[in-house]
């Protein structure tokens, strides 16, 4: 069993649909905190769930990395439908996953800059939730295409049209 674990870590695919929740549930329950810790005004409860909003922001990185190493595998075994999910998906993720990255800065700013200039910790945190927001639903517009490559059961739309150059 041991064995076929450690094979299974060694396929992006696989790694990439066992870390992709991270950046999405992570940042939920992150984002989470925050509005609790900002409504409680508990700055070390801010900056713990900026700390945590951070992590899951910038643990997309390996989440694309994964899913760019998978790409053609994925393709191989997917079907025509699935292989137009596929192309979605990925010109999703190309499109928005600037987000991720941009809150990820935005929730270091959170936690560092206030330390200089202390009027600024409110403006940081308001920005880094409704970013967060935003990022989540991107996030969540990525994965509806990415779900439905592989499962045929979430189909119950055809797929976008789109033209993805082949990685």
């Amino acid at each position: 069993m041991t064995d076929a674990f450690l094979r299974d870590l060694q396929q992006p695919e696989y790694l990439h649909v066992l870390l992709n929740p991270i950046p999405l549930y992570g940042l939920a329950f992150a984002l989470f905190g925050l509005i609790a810790a900002t409504y409680l005004r508990s700055r070390g409860g801010q900056l713990a769930a900026l700390v945590l909003v951070f992590a899951s922001a910038i643990f997309i990185w390996p989440v694309v990395r994964h899913g760019d190493l998978a790409y053609n595998p994925v393709l191989s075994m997917a079907d025509e439908n699935g292989q137009a999910w596929l192309k979605a998906h990925v010109h999703r993720a190309d499109q928005l996953i600037w987000l991720y990255y941009t809150l990820a800065a935005l929730a270091a700013a959170a936690i560092f800059i206030p330390k200089k200039w202390p009027a600024t910790a409110f403006p940081l945190l308001c920005a880094t939730i409704v970013f967060a927001f935003v990022s989540l639903g991107a996030g969540a517009y990525i994965a509806h295409a990415g779900g439905k490559i592989r499962h045929r059961e979430f189909r119950n739309t055809p797929p976008p049209k789109t033209e993805v150059e082949p990685r």
